[in-house]
């Protein structure tokens, strides 16, 4: 039986599952754990800092070294249940070359949460980061946001928020209509009306930073059109911004776009923080 876009249960579930769609995508998560401890080793900074009440509500700050820098707050992926902000550190790598301050952020994962729960949690690290750059001596005036595959779709739902100035959302979920219905609702329990609720194509902010919304051309079908209807949708509705089709990159090289420092991401973002 059809459940979404023609496609039944089983053909739903492979259309969002990354992890089985690139070969040797657990040996990825592994280096990027090594390198991620080795950056945290090397650089050093406050890690742990609570920015709400929940004992995973924390983010680590990677700071540039110069006074006045622009700050990326950053959101891990893992669809909403997996992962932390420890195995992502590595990101730094590529701003912190351009100058910019990196705050890698956690949040609760489900089932301990539901997606409301998630979603108000980085809504609320943009806004405490917002009012605390100035501890760092970091410039409160740019704050920017970036996310990767989960975490692209939190990026989505904190653009609105006054003091984040632009982001970049990569390889994300701005529908959730379909993880309702495929595999990944299991631990997620949305309801029709959450996943309505938490779906930023169907909330776009009335005003916002530019957006830069990435995706690799090599992903998933499922992937890149979500990636492409937001961005029309976020361009349609007059917000400023770009759709970005990373040439080459399954969904797990398109994040090191943004960790190389002479990669496309990390470059458009040394320029929208410029």
């Amino acid at each position: 039986m059809a459940l979404y876009r023609g496609m039944d249960r089983r053909a739903l579930d492979a259309a969002y599952n990354n992890s089985a769609a690139v070969a040797g995508s657990a040996g990825i998560i592994a280096d990027w754990r090594r390198r991620s401890a080795a950056l945290r080793e090397r650089v050093a900074g406050p890690r742990d800092i609570a920015y709400a009440a929940a004992p995973d509500a924390r983010l680590d700050f990677f700071p540039a070294g110069r006074d006045g820098a622009p700050t990326l707050l950053f959101f891990h992926g893992g669809y909403w249940q997996r992962n932390g902000k420890d195995g992502f550190s590595f990101i730094a790598e590529g701003p912190l070359a351009h100058g910019i301050n990196v705050a890698v952020a956690g949040y609760t994962l489900a089932p301990a949460a539901r997606m409301d729960a998630i979603a108000a949690e980085a809504r609320a690290a943009a806004v405490w980061l917002g009012t605390h750059l100035d501890r760092w001596g970091a410039d409160p005036g740019r704050l920017f946001a970036a996310g990767w595959s989960a975490g692209g779709h939190l990026t989505a739902l904190v653009m609105g928020e006054p003091a984040v100035r632009g982001g970049i959302a990569i390889s994300g979920i701005y529908d959730l209509e379909p993880i309702r219905l495929n595999y990944l609702n299991e631990k997620l329990g949305l309801d029709a009306a959450e996943a309505r609720r938490n779906s930023p194509l169907l909330h776009l902010p009335a005003r916002a930073g530019r957006l830069i919304v990435a995706v690799g051309a090599a992903e998933l079908p499922e992937l890149r059109r979500q990636s492409r209807d937001y961005a029309e949708a976020w361009l349609g509705h007059g917000l400023p911004g770009v759709f970005q089709e990373l040439a080459g990159c399954h969904h797990y090289a398109a994040l090191e776009q943004l960790a190389r420092p002479e990669a496309p991401l990390a470059l458009a973002l040394a320029e929208l923080a410029g």
